[in-house]
């Protein structure tokens, strides 16, 4: 029998950010694919200061995240829409947008 893991986010009390989300969702990639924080990072980065830096996690929606991609330079947008795909997933899967949304907003 498996213990399922604790959902993220450990943030109390506080306004989840995008950056406490982003540094968990690093730590998770790095630990299966080492090779992409550095790439990773940068790309987290680039939208925190897309979005206004030091960004609540909510500024993050759909439309915000294509707008970021729409703004890169095509030889970017490849990386970039992969990471948006898998940091959206981990950000559903671990409960970061659940909880940082109100009672019955779902995602």
């Amino acid at each position: 029998m498996t213990v399922p893991p604790q959902k993220a986010p450990w943030i109390v009390g506080r306004t989840p950010l995008l950056d406490h989300a982003a540094d968990d969702f690093l730590n998770e990639v790095t630990r299966q694919k080492p090779w992409r924080r550095a790439r990773y990072e940068d790309l987290l980065s680039a939208l925190d200061t897309f979005l206004g830096g030091g960004a609540p996690l909510l500024a993050y929606t759909r439309a915000t995240g294509e707008a970021w991609l729409r703004a890169l330079h095509e030889s970017e947008q490849e990386d970039a829409r992969e990471l948006l795909t898998e940091f959206r997933s981990y950000l559903r899967e671990w409960g970061w947008l659940d909880s940082a949304r109100p009672v019955n907003q779902p995602d």
